[in-house]
């Protein structure tokens, strides 16, 4: 059973779960104010939009690992070197992906005009990030484990 309160107390661990929930509710906030879609399940577990989650986890997994390990930990090297991956993933391949999906839609869309119901790709546009939404995401992550460090400490 301390398996489990570890588990939830743990500082690093909760700081980038936290980091991750926050910005999914910030995102169905703001597609509660631009969006039509209403489905609040759906915009809640997908990928891409603003602010990043992805680079907000992992920046609040790396500023955890620092303030709860040391800045010459290992925990903290690792983290650093997968934030900086994960961000320059999120805004690079990632974005590029979902700008390619939007002209194959498009290419698909006019080619299969009078059978749609024939060819239907429907693949997935929004995936990525701009360079604005990564930056969001990291401070948003930064502030998260900063904020957490008040909550739960770094020694818990």
């Amino acid at each position: 059973m301390e398996y489990v309160k570890d588990f939830f107390t743990s500082y690093i661990l909760m700081s980038a779960l936290v980091g991750w929930f926050l910005a999914q509710l910030i995102k169905v906030i703001i597609a509660l104010f631009t969006k039509d879609d209403r489905n609040l399940a759906n915009i809640f577990f997908s990928t891409g939009g603003m602010p990043s989650s992805h680079s907000s986890s992992v920046c609040a997994l790396c500023i955890a690992c620092g303030i709860g390990e040391g800045l010459g930990s290992a925990a903290f090297a690792i983290s650093l070197v997968l934030s900086g991956i994960v961000m320059t993933d999120a805004r690079g391949v990632r974005y590029e992906t979902g700008k390619q999906a939007a002209i194959i839609n498009k290419i698909t869309k006019e080619l299969f005009a009078g059978n749609s119901e024939e060819f239907n790709t429907g693949l997935k546009e929004l995936v990525g990030h701009t360079p604005f939404q990564v930056f969001m995401g990291a401070l948003l992550g930064i502030a998260v484990a900063i904020g957490m460090a008040f909550v739960l400490g770094p020694w818990a």
